[in-house]
């Protein structure tokens, strides 16, 4: 009987890559879920995406790690804030280099940029004048400066990096010290995070990763390298582009702000034209109620004295010549006793007026003056009292001719 052996089934080796993509997966997932004091100021909503962008980093960049450590604000304020720390290849003149890196997510991470520090050793100097490195280490390229929520990415900001700076490198080794020799293959040096600055509970192991002295780093810039025409053409053509495109984007924007301004001008002249149109057809239909009102009652006088005229006109035939006196008459008794009331009121004015002219010239006594004014003036008001009730009455009855006369053929 033969012993049959059972095959053994060996794993396959995890990548580096993959290691420190599971460890950083675990230290985020630790530090993203503290709460209390020692939670990241970070708002809860976020931090499923904040953990999404450092895990993609690390999977396609393992010399980056995830870190938390202190950040101190330009005004004295110190929080405590993930960070991915390590270096970033770059390739120059077909030769790779490694550029250290700190990238600070401050608190309003995604929603706003992180902050990124380069990292130089004491054989590193910052490139004086570097269009996107300033002297203090602080990068700022277009990316950042472009940064939408949520699209932008860490990962896209390293790619991003990589470029710009094999391009125009940020970083160069010191002419005092000299460079050591290329070596035959690049050494592999163990990082880790450094105590004082990583706190997790699951801290993750050394990973192995190229490290910053692999290779030379290009030399200083008082002796610069020499370069490529094609290259410097390029580098000069798409500089000049971008400086165009920027400045056709302010003129652009200066334009279109002052065109917004005239228009909003505009929208406020419009709407007080508005109002004023407005406030204008009020007032004529107002006066067209009035013109109206005026129209019935000068209608109904032009049918009172059309009648009055046809009735008169046979009298005027047959009498010839007639006293003017006698061509007017009242057409009903209140007519009539307004018609009195108004000659005796204006009478007694005149009687009035007479007295007053007698009494000036001595012509009566003034007791005499005085006990006429008396009577004249008790007999003045009652006639003028007479006048305004017989008034009333005759508007009475012409606003109940009106309405049964019904509404005029032109009323809408």
């Amino acid at each position: 009987m033969q012993n049959c052996s059972l095959p053994v089934m060996v794993p396959p080796p995890v990548s580096p890559s993959a290691q420190g993509a599971h460890y950083a997966q675990q230290f985020l997932s630790n530090v993203l879920s503290q709460r209390g004091p020692d939670a990241l100021p970070y708002p809860e909503d976020v931090k499923w995406l904040i953990r999404q962008h450092l895990v993609a980093l690390i999977e396609n960049y393992p010399s980056l790690q995830a870190k938390t450590a202190s950040f101190t604000h330009n005004d004295g304020r110190t929080v405590h804030l993930l960070q991915a720390d390590g270096t970033i290849p770059m390739t120059y003149q077909d030769v790779t280099y490694n550029i250290p890196v700190v990238i600070w997510l401050m608190e309003s991470y995604p929603r706003h940029p992180p902050c990124v520090y380069l990292a130089p050793t004491r054989d590193m100097i910052v490139k004086r004048g570097h269009p996107h490195v300033n002297p203090s280490g602080l990068v700022s390229v277009p990316y950042l400066h472009s940064w939408v929520f949520p699209s932008s990415n860490l990962l896209d900001l390293v790619r991003t990096l990589s470029l710009i700076f094999g391009r125009d490198p940020p970083l160069y080794t010191k002419q005092s010290r000299p460079n050591p020799p290329p070596p035959s293959h690049s050494p592999s040096l163990s990082a880790s995070p450094p105590s004082s600055l990583s706190s997790s509970a699951h801290t993750p192991p050394p990973r192995v990763y190229s490290s910053p002295y692999s290779g030379r780093f290009p030399p200083s810039p008082h002796h610069p390298p020499a370069t490529d025409p094609a290259e410097v053409y390029s580098r000069n053509a798409i500089n000049k582009l971008l400086e165009t495109v920027h400045a056709d984007i302010t003129t652009l924007r200066k334009s279109r702000e002052t065109e917004m301004e005239a228009l909003f001008s505009t929208q406020a002249a419009l709407r007080q034209r508005q109002e004023e149109l407005a406030k204008g057809l009020r007032e004529m239909q107002d006066t067209k109620e009035g013109l109206e009102q005026q129209l019935q009652i000068v209608l109904m006088n032009s049918d009172i004295l059309e009648g009055w005229v046809r009735e008169n006109e046979n009298k005027i035939a047959r009498k010839g010549n007639l006293d003017v006196d006698e061509m007017f008459e009242p057409m009903d008794v209140p007519s009539k006793q307004l018609l009195e009331c108004t000659a005796a009121d204006l009478a007694i004015e005149d009687v009035i007026y007479s007295l007053d002219k007698a009494v000036q010239e001595g012509s009566i006594a003034f007791e005499s003056y005085l006990k006429h004014i008396r009577a004249l003036s008790r007999e003045q008001f009652f006639h003028r009292a007479m006048a305004a009730k017989v008034r009333a009455a005759q508007m009475q009855a012409q606003v109940a001719s009106m309405a049964a006369r019904g509404p005029p053929p032109y009323a809408v």
